[in-house]
């Protein structure tokens, strides 16, 4: 299966892509760069090298939309709430199956359902705070 996905790197750069081969107990996987030739070879991308990998609906989604950081009322969700926050400030909230404070990364899922993100891999080591709420 592929999936549209942008690499946000610790260092700032974004690459945007498809991948087949992420796994998040590896610590590579390839990326086909959006724009790249037919006959292009994927590019590998390494997670310790990364903020996040955002698995996306769309590479552009909407520039001018800001994801809520907030559950709909009323709305039941699978997984526990988190509150992930970035070395850089960005903030995220969302749920998740498999936080764990040792391991290199989680998933989260957005609280936004209307987010142009449907999942996020973030990488421990690019967080400064971490919570259930």
């Amino acid at each position: 299966m592929q999936n549209k996905i942008v690499i946000r790197y610790a260092d700032g750069r974004v690459q945007k892509g498809i991948t087949a081969d992420f796994f998040p107990n590896k610590q590579s996987f390839h990326i086909l760069p959006v724009g790249a030739a037919p006959d292009a070879r994927p590019l590998e991308a390494h997670l310790a090298d990364a903020k996040a990998v955002f698995f996306v609906k769309e590479f552009d989604g909407n520039p001018g939309y800001k994801d809520r950081q907030e559950f709909e009322p009323g709305k039941p969700v699978t997984g526990r709430k988190i509150r992930v926050k970035f070395r850089d400030g960005e903030l995220m909230i969302g749920t998740t199956n498999g936080y764990q404070p040792g391991r290199p990364g989680f998933f989260v899922s957005p609280a936004d359902t209307a987010s142009n993100i449907e999942r996020c891999f973030v990488m421990t080591a690019a967080t400064s705070d971490v919570k259930f709420i």
